[in-house]
């Protein structure tokens, strides 16, 4: 893994200034490669493609450098060969860097890396900054993960060549509307103040998205305000109820039957509107997602689709610390901003 050089700064005041989990252990650490490494792993397991459909994109990566030369080489992304995840990337520091404490956000921006240098000057030393939504090159790349979504609709009963022809033309919308965004604005300033970076985007959602799945399996629901009440007991949700955060019905109202209840949490960005009808034409009564588009609203209400939004930040909270919950155990620390809620499982 070809990534910049980055430098520890110590301080004997680290571990005294920041808060450990009085149940785990505060001394150790995690090399920051193993924490990348960890959440493609983490990523992958709660995946709904199989085991073998991840390896085989892995593997036309892998073919598809081989057959490069020269420049066209030279700028090959070659996080692609053993990372699945086009949106989450391992993107400025050393790999055998040593990491004690993380500074994680819902968005990093320069505010936040800012924010991380402002603490280190203070003792309580970040060594790693950690963003939920993609920067750099996974922002660049985030279409591509939304090939994902074919799959999920043909979990739910959508012909998987209506899924591929929905997603197919949204992903080239996508596609174009990033064309002009400003992908490294946070990065350059990680770098110029040498701090390590990274995204951590559909792992997350995805563990996030099988969560909820293996919850529901476990809850009958009548009707919508049910799938509500469920939502928030957990506590990410529940916390995020105190700013009005929480979840709440977009689409319908908590009196209508529930029916069958599906979730709609992982895919990298909003899918096509159209997915709706097909997606009503399957059976499907209620989705839980995270956010919802005007244009896509106005689809789900016309094909008579109950839409509860969980809430945003506390979703992608919830994913992050189901892969946090795990570097933490190895001692590494944890430092919430930026509409992050920590919640610790363990």
């Amino acid at each position: 893994m070809a990534l910049n050089r980055y430098v520890l700064r110590k301080n004997p005041a680290k571990m005294k200034n920041n808060i450990i989990h009085p149940h785990l252990p505060s001394s150790m650490s995690m090399k920051l490669k193993e924490i990348y490494e960890k959440a493609v792993e983490m990523g992958r397991d709660s995946d709904i493609r199989s085991e073998d459909a991840l390896e085989k994109e892995l593997e036309k990566a892998r073919e598809e450098y081989e057959e490069l030369e020269g420049k066209d080489k030279e700028v090959f992304d070659q996080q692609r060969l053993e990372n699945p995840f086009h949106d989450s990337r391992l993107l400025y520091g050393d790999a055998e860097a040593e990491v004690e404490s993380v500074l994680v956000g819902i968005n990093i921006d320069t505010g936040e890396v800012m924010l991380a240098d402002r603490l280190s000057e203070k003792g309580k030393n970040i060594d790693l900054i950690i963003g939920h939504h993609p920067r750099g090159i996974g922002l660049a790349s985030l279409y591509e993960v939304m090939d994902l979504q074919k799959d999920m609709l043909e979990e739910y009963g959508v012909p998987i060549n209506i899924a591929e022809g929905l997603i197919n033309e949204r992903m080239k919308v996508i596609e174009r509307k990033l064309k002009g965004a400003n992908f490294n604005q946070s990065l350059d300033s990680a770098k110029l103040l040498d701090i390590p970076m990274m995204c951590i985007h559909t792992p997350s959602d995805n563990l996030v998205d099988r969560f909820l799945k293996e919850k529901i399996k476990e809850n009958d629901f009548e009707k919508v305000g049910d799938v509500v009440e469920f939502l928030s007991e957990i506590p990410e949700y529940h916390e995020a109820r105190k700013f009005k955060g929480g979840p709440y019905v977009m689409v319908g109202n908590e009196e209508n039957r529930a029916g069958k209840v599906v979730v709609e949490m992982t895919g990298g960005t909003g899918g096509n509107k159209d997915s709706y009808e097909k997606l009503a034409d399957a059976g499907v009564g209620t989705i839980i997602g995270m956010h919802l588009s005007e244009e896509h609203r106005k689809k789900a209400e016309k094909h008579h689709i109950n839409y509860v939004i969980a809430g945003h930040m506390a979703s992608d909270s919830l994913g992050m610390n189901l892969f946090l919950d795990e570097i933490e155990k190895e001692g590494v620390n944890i430092v919430p901003c930026s509409g992050f809620i920590r919640h610790s499982r363990n």
